[in-house]
Formats: C-alpha cells, sequence, structure tokens
C-alpha cells in the first residue's frame, strides 16, 4: 500500500517534539515522533526522505529503513538518523492499524503487558527549549542551591536538587520503586569532567543519602550524561559502590569502549549506557568487550523501532538485559512499551511522570499508564495512540505536508 500523505506537526510549547503523520491510500494514519532539533529534521523529511517514501508501492518498516538508511552520518544519531526513526515508528503504527494488531503483537509478544518502569526524575519544562543535555537546559533554577522552590507540580528535579527525601517519599507513595537522579551535573560542567571536586562530591552523596535515609528500600539509579573522563569517573563510580545503585548510567561517553571496559571491570556498580548509540553494530563493540550490564536504546535516535528491536535482540545473545530510554514525546513512549512489553530480556522502562502529567496529554490520547511502579501496553491496534482533536489546529502548532 503506498503512501498517500505526510504531514509534521511542530508545537511551539514542546519545541524539541516533532510529530510525524503517515497516510496510506485506504485513509489509515500510522504517528511517529522524533525529538531534539525539530525543525532540522522537519527540513530533512520535507527536503529529503518523504519524497523518496511518496515514491514507494508499498511501505513497510523493514524495506524503509534499508531504503533510507544514511549515506553519511549512519554512525551518529543525527539529524538523519531522527526523521527515519520518526517515520520508522509510524510505519509500525500504520502496520499495526491496517492489521487490527497491537505493535507488540507484531513484534511477537506481549512477553508481559505490566513493565517494571521507573521515574526519571526531571521536571515539565526538563530539555525543553534547547536540543542539548546542559544544566541551563533544566527548566528550573536548580544550579542556584538549596532553597530553590517551583510551583510546578511535578518539578522532581528542583525536588531531588534541594528535597531528595521529601521527593523520594512522594514517589514511594506513587508507586515507584526506583527513581533516577544527576546531582553530580553542575559539578561536571564547572570542571569539564576533568576533576572531580569535593564540593560536587558532597553535595551529589549528600542527595543520594537523603532519598536512602527517607526511604531505605528506594532503588537508585545514578545519571551522569556523559560528562566524565575516565580517571574522575572511576573514582566517582567507586564512591557510590556504598548505596548499591541499581545501575550508574552513562559516566562517560558510550562511544570510548575501551574506557567502558576498564571502568566495568574496576566497580561493583552495574553499568548503563548506549542511548546516544546508532544502529546496532555500535553496541556490538560494548558488546564484545564486556563493558555494559544494561544497554540503554532510545527507539528515535537509534533508528527507529525496527534497528531497536535488533539492539535488544543482540543484547539477548550476549545473556544481557535491555532498557528502553525515554526522556523524550509522548509517541515515543507508547512505542517504548510495546517494544518492552514484546522482548524476553526487558530490565525496566524509563518514564517521566512530570511528562505524562503535563504536557504528553496536550498532544495526544492514549499514552500508557504507569501504575503501582509498572507501565501498561495497549491492546489498541498500532501504538495505541491518537492526536488529540484540534491539537493540529493550535495557533501555536506549525503544520507542513506533502500529498502524492
Amino acid at each position: 500500500m503506498p503512501v498517500s500523505k505526510v504531514r509534521t506537526v511542530r508545537p511551539a510549547f514542546a519545541p524539541n517534539v516533532l510529530i510525524v503523520e503517515i497516510t496510506d491510500d485506504d485513509g489509515l494514519t500510522g504517528l511517529g515522533e522524533a525529538f531534539f532539533g525539530a525543525a532540522a529534521v522537519e527540513a530533512y523529511l520535507h527536503e529529503t526522505a518523504v519524497p523518496v517514501l511518496m515514491g514507494l508501492d508499498d511501505v513497510n518498516p523493514e524495506m524503509v529503513s534499508g531504503v533510507l538508511r544514511n549515506h553519511v552520518g549512519f554512525q551518529g544519531s543525527g539529524v538523519e538518523t531522527r526523521g527515519n526513526g520518526a517515520i520508522d515508528l509510524a510505519l509500525w503504527d500504520l502496520l499495526g492499524r491496517r492489521a487490527g494488531l497491537p505493535v507488540h503483537t507484531l513484534l511477537g509478544g506481549p512477553v508481559e503487558r505490566r513493565i517494571p518502569a521507573y521515574n526519571t526524575c526531571a521536571g515539565p519544562a526538563y530539555v525543553k527549549d534547547e536540543s542539548r543535555q546542559s544544566v541551563a537546559n533544566w527548566g528550573v533554577n536548580a544550579a542556584a542551591g538549596a532553597g530553590v522552590r517551583q510551583s510546578a507540580a511535578y518539578e522532581d528535579l528542583e525536588g531531588f536538587m534541594n528535597r531528595p527525601g521529601e521527593l523520594a517519599k512522594d514517589l514511594w507513595a506513587d508507586g515507584f520503586r526506583i527513581m533516577k537522579v544527576w546531582p553530580f551535573d553542575i559539578g561536571a560542567e564547572r570542571t569539564r569532567g576533568v576533576r572531580l571536586d569535593a564540593d560536587t562530591l558532597q553535595f551529589g552523596l549528600g542527595v543520594l543519602d537523603a532519598i536512602r535515609s527517607a526511604v531505605p528500600d528506594m532503588g537508585i539509579m545514578v545519571e551522569l550524561h556523559g560528562l566524565w573522563n575516565l580517571p574522575s569517573a572511576i573514582r566517582l563510580v567507586r564512591e557510590l559502590e556504598r548505596f548499591q545503585p541499581v545501575w550508574v548510567e552513562d559516566p562517560m561517553r558510550s562511544d570510548d569502549v575501551d574506557a567502558y571496559a576498564q571502568l566495568r571491570a574496576g566497580t561493583s556498580c552495574p553499568i548503563a549506557t548506549g542511548e546516544t548509540l546508532t544502529g546496532q553494530r555500535s553496541f556490538r563493540a560494548l558488546f564484545d568487550r564486556r563493558a555494559v550490564d544494561i544497554p540503554i536504546v532510545d527507539l528515535g535516535w537509534v533508528g527507529g523501532l525496527t534497528v531497536a528491536r535488533k539492539v535488544a535482540s543482540l543484547a539477548d545473545s550476549y545473556d544481557l538485559p535491555f532498557a528502553p530510554h525515554d526522556c523524550t514525546g509522548p509517541i515515543q513512549f507508547a512505542a517504548c512499551v510495546h517494544l518492552a512489553a514484546s522482548q524476553p530480556n526487558c530490565y525496566i522502562q524509563e518514564s517521566v511522570r512530570a511528562f505524562r502529567h503535563t504536557w504528553y496529554g496536550q498532544i495526544v490520547h492514549g499514552v500508557p499508564d504507569v501504575v503501582d511502579g509498572h507501565a501498561e501496553a495497549s491492546l489498541l491496534p498500532g501504538l495505541g495512540v491518537e492526536l488529540v482533536d484540534g491539537f493540529d489546529r493550535r495557533s501555536d502548532v506549525a503544520v507542513r505536508e506533502i500529498v502524492r
């Protein structure tokens, strides 16, 4: 079945999000999503990818993934990869709607419909204004230190920086048994990751102590955002061992396989990394060197659901679990839950309650529920999400389309 129309929908209130809507000749529509650099991805799709898609007599995710495979930039999650990933998600959604089946069934599942989930302690405006990972893009004035208060609901980033024990209790009452925090980032930016100074260490460890004291059974994930060099990462991870974290995530850039192998060999902390890697081959080197305990895969940045399931399968062949990354938008979150439900080696699903309870609902209906620390996969056809009626007619939403 050929494609008759492709639309991109870019909301000003979530400027890093680009929705991709693909309609076939029967009028069925699939939804996909790209995150980061939405305007640049939009330009790539309309100028390069969509004309190719429109020229195909039939579309299915595996075939289109090969046709759109990057000639340059295939080793990174740049504009082409993110655009192709959005198309891929939309085609899986469309395929499910054609078949009348949820995507997790098309992928051979579900293995389990209720997947353990953790809360990433971001706030509603986290990484909203810029396409980069930095303290300046946190969306709160957390860098000002203790005493900062934000009135917005679910301001979990301000919470873990300034009142970590209180936040841990609130999350526990909300059903979460694992929370992810990143209290060392300010110090990492200050020293460019070259030096782990005493103030940074004292503040970060104090946050973790407060969480553990308030809720002794709360599982803690420590996110380091790839900001440290190897000597600093080794020292920091050894300091974290006494907390027995669920994992330490991205202590260094994930493309330095030798450094990860050295770090992992010298610590008892489980090491997680991979969300910024693209294609299954990027993960293979980490697996061959036994340099990672839990590979993390981002469905949009890796190249789509088609590629992500191959990463999950590759990890399984090395007797490794995997964890889908999602600190992005609502359609990708839904796709993550379908992948997680369908794979036998899924460890846990990321979720951001600050996103789910605020701006996700302005874009789509059908976002998977997270109840008692578990995400539940939809039984509706495709990804199970629909655009909110009138969303694409809002004055703060930009729409472009190509019709065959």
